[in-house]
């Protein structure tokens, strides 16, 4: 199955059955948060499918706000588990794939958060590049939990809304299906 199929299938599943809209959110940004999945999972391009249909279907604003919450909180729950990761692993984060892969990664990741330090997680969230490592590294270089958390908490919700609701109300608009913020 290529990456469009499967991006096809989960949207065609939420079409289908609405209601799992924010149990989708929520795991799509989760799955695009963490670590290790987040270099193979194609998160943002579901989440936009989603969004695209949620405005198509003409669906109330009602569905389209708890999933973006949900969204926001997938994407903060990927970040600090990958935060814990490091943490726990430190410099032994190297021995594990995808980074024993790719060392290059972490060394970058690294350079990225010696240059913006806690500001690196809040950037992390929209920069695939960095997304899958600056987490980790924040965990490597323990990171105060209240600094970390922050950065995190408010740039997944930032990145959530920024991901579904421009889709959401720009195709609504073009298909003549408006909804009032």
């Amino acid at each position: 199955m290529s990456v469009q199929e499967f991006v096809d299938a989960v949207v065609t599943f939420v079409r289908a059955n609405e209601v799992w809209a924010m149990p989708v959110a929520f795991g799509v940004a989760f799955l695009e948060s963490f670590c290790f999945l987040s270099l193979l999972w194609p998160g943002t391009a579901i989440l936009i499918g989603i969004s695209a249909l949620l405005a198509k279907s003409g669906v109330q604003l009602t569905v389209l706000w708890p999933a973006i919450v949900a969204a926001g909180i997938g994407g903060s729950f990927g970040y600090a588990l990958s935060y814990w990761i490091g943490y726990y692993y430190k410099d032994g984060i190297r021995e594990l794939w995808p980074f024993n892969r790719n060392p290059a990664m972490v060394d970058s990741g690294q350079a990225f958060f010696d240059k913006w330090g806690a500001l690196s997680v809040f950037f992390g969230h929209f920069f695939g590049p960095v997304r899958a490592v600056i987490p980790v590294v924040a965990g490597m270089y323990a990171l105060p939990q209240w600094q970390f958390q922050l950065a995190n908490i408010v740039s997944a919700f930032l990145w959530a809304g920024g991901i579904i609701a421009p889709t959401y109300f720009g195709l609504g608009y073009l298909l003549g299906t408006e909804h009032a913020p």
